[in-house]
């Protein structure tokens, strides 16, 4: 089976950051003139820097408007930076169970009610997936302007917590027929996204929230890898 690039975008996704950028003037909660985005981009670029592991609990819903369906998943997302690109690793815990890992150029999901592991090679497609882990965590603004046109939009409150919203057009044509656009709500607080929406040209989206993070905190080895049943079959997706 081919790797088209919609299924690499959703995988990449659950998950899962140029051009002039216009300030947002609105007044915060706390009577403070709102944040621009040069003091965002060096919270972003500080935080960055920073950043070795991170955990949190995830909501991933998926829309598909024509039907008004809508479903989600919950489980945990696990993050270790890496010389070249970071480790992911998700773990779905309900409906349906399922883990999704993210190493080098290589994409395993595991699915349990069947004990099977499919791999995908993602090398062939290096540049696509550079652009999608560029909106997860620890990305610098140099690196989400390389592939996006970025727009501070202003501030939303999610879960209580004060959000800069970005708006992100991609400049690369392919991801572009697979993202129109993304939205990331970055906490004022942890200066990490607490929610994505992924738009694609259908008008179908993605949201990803992020709560109970836990950064630079000691994450096991073993996390980062498929956790199988004895006798899981591996299948070669591509």
């Amino acid at each position: 089976m081919t790797l088209s690039d919609s299924v690499l975008t959703r995988l990449v996704c659950v998950p899962l950051l140029a051009g002039m950028v216009p300030s947002a003037r609105a007044q915060r909660s706390n009577g403070r003139a709102s944040l621009d985005f040069k003091e965002l981009a060096w919270h972003l670029d500080q935080t960055a820097k920073g950043l070795q592991t991170l955990s949190a609990d995830l909501a991933y819903t998926t829309v598909t408007v024509l039907v008004d369906d809508r479903s989600t998943e919950y489980g945990q997302l696990y993050f270790r930076k890496e010389a070249k690109t970071p480790t992911l690793k998700i773990d779905f815990q309900k409906p349906d169970p399922k883990q999704i890992l993210l190493k080098g150029n290589t994409a395993q999901v595991y699915l349990p009610k069947v004990n099977e592991i499919q791999e995908y090679d993602i090398g062939k497609r290096s540049n696509l997936v550079e652009q999608l882990l560029s909106l997860g965590f620890g990305t610098p603004v140099s690196e989400l302007e390389k592939y996006y046109q970025v727009k501070l939009t202003g501030e939303e409150t999610v879960e209580d917590e004060a959000a800069a919203v970005l708006e992100l057009t991609p400049k690369d044509k392919d991801l572009a027929a697979q993202l129109t656009k993304v939205q990331l709500w970055i906490g004022e607080e942890s200066w990490l996204p607490l929610q994505q929406k992924f738009l694609e040209p259908s008008g179908d989206y993605i949201i990803a929230r992020y709560s109970a993070m836990r950064v630079n905190h000691s994450i096991p080895l073993a996390t980062f890898r498929i956790q199988a049943a004895p006798g899981a079959r591996r299948v070669k997706m591509n």
